[in-house]
């Protein structure tokens, strides 16, 4: 498809308003969760980054202007790219301080509070709160508008995969994660202030994400690569990968290898469940494979054509865009695989699975069931009866623009 890109990035100098009021919310007061600290945290982190680029701190009133049909949720995005297979978004890049006292640039693409995200530009991930109280996140502190994690990532690991045989390419004959994080990494930051961020480191002296495509460290912007899946029957449902609790989950979807996010917990349950800070989806274990055929789809398509994206089915998408209707997303996805029975293929009905009421559809006329990969176990409702991988994918939601790009 043609591009249409927005490519507009807002670099001004304007130095002397960076550590000015982000908005009336950021006022001394209460968040909407109660807590006046948390504002202050995210005051204090935005004047950094400001500091440190030169460019005025994200508002709301002040963020990129992208269209009503780019529908982007992400709002500090400071530009994105549509192209179909080669999306990409470009974002703030903080600086962090690693357990060594050496710098680590992240990106922040989440918070667990609601007036925290709308000041910062990020989506409203209300689940992610029930992460601070397991073994799966990381406590982190703040010392001059610059987080100081306990854990860190080693992307010096060289990405690698090659395809098992045909038809379905699935498992891999061999695989390695590009990138590792310590016993001590999660994605899932706890503030002073209990407030959760999805923070995700992207570059450090080891090297950076496989999914930055670039840096610019006097700008403070990294642009990462971008997945597609769909969501209630429409394409383009646009997201980034950051990292994954199970390796082969991790070189599928190109993400640093988190073993510590699994302790996150709370695998199978609902999207109502307040229990859990996960919320389940739908990848495919063995679609279609020919590329241009607008039908493939999975894992299997994924590892026959160098890593594409494999389209993944989604519930939901942040509710940024609607606050009235807040809604229990989560950037950490729970993997439930699909997979279509040796009948349906044989008679020919793989297809893409459009959304969570097509996927349930094709559960209930026996072609679709749970992949072989996914372990025994209770059944999960809310993703058409399929059985839970075991696999956490954080996927931040970036935009799902309203009409194919032009």
């Amino acid at each position: 498809m043609d591009r249409r890109v927005v490519m507009t990035l807002l670099l001004s100098t304007a130095a002397a308003s960076a550590c000015g009021p982000m908005n009336s919310r950021s006022a001394p007061g209460t968040t909407a969760d109660g807590d006046s600290a948390a504002m202050a945290e995210a005051q204090a982190l935005l004047a950094k980054l400001a500091q440190q680029s030169g460019r005025a701190a994200y508002t709301p009133a002040s963020g990129v202007n992208f269209s009503a049909r780019d529908n982007v949720f992400l709002k500090s995005a400071l530009a994105v790219d549509f192209t179909y297979r080669a999306a990409t978004a470009t974002l703030p890049l903080f600086e962090g301080v690693s357990p060594q006292g050496t710098p680590s640039h992240y990106i922040i693409t989440e918070a667990s509070d609601a007036a925290v995200a709308e000041a910062m530009g990020v989506n409203f991930a209300p689940k992610m709160r029930n992460a601070a109280a397991t073994a799966g996140a990381q406590s982190v502190t703040l010392q001059d508008g610059m987080l100081r994690f306990r854990g860190d990532v080693d992307f010096a690991p060289e990405y690698q995969v090659a395809p098992g045989p045909a038809p379905t390419y699935f498992p891999p004959a061999s695989f390695r994660p590009g990138a590792v994080g310590d016993a001590e990494w999660s994605s899932m930051a706890v503030l002073p202030s209990g407030i959760v961020l999805n923070v995700q480191m992207v570059a450090n002296a080891s090297g950076r994400h496989d999914r930055a495509k670039s840096l610019d460290m006097q700008q403070r912007t990294v642009t990462m690569s971008l997945l597609d899946g769909f969501h209630d029957g429409k394409q383009y449902y646009y997201h980034l990968v950051t990292d994954v609790s199970a390796d082969l989950p991790a070189v599928l979807e190109k993400g640093v290898f988190t073993p510590r996010l699994e302790a996150v917990g709370g695998f199978g349950m609902s999207m109502a469940d307040d229990g859990s800070s996960l919320l389940g989806f739908s990848p495919v274990l063995n679609g279609k494979t020919v590329m241009g055929s607008g039908e493939d789809q999975g894992f299997s398509t994924s590892l026959h054509n160098g890593g594409i994206d494999p389209i993944n089915v989604f519930p939901i998408p942040p509710s940024n865009n609607d606050p009235s209707e807040r809604n229990n997303y989560s950037p950490l996805w729970d993997a439930h695989v699909s997979m279509w029975t040796p009948q349906a293929v044989s008679a020919g009905r793989v297809r893409r699975i459009t959304s969570i009421p097509d996927l349930e559809s094709l559960v209930r006329e026996g072609h679709v069931t749970s992949a072989m990969i996914n372990p025994p176990g209770p059944t999960n409702p809310y993703v058409a009866g399929l059985r839970p991988t075991k696999a956490i994918i954080n996927c931040p939601v970036i935009a799902q623009p309203d009409l194919p790009p032009q």
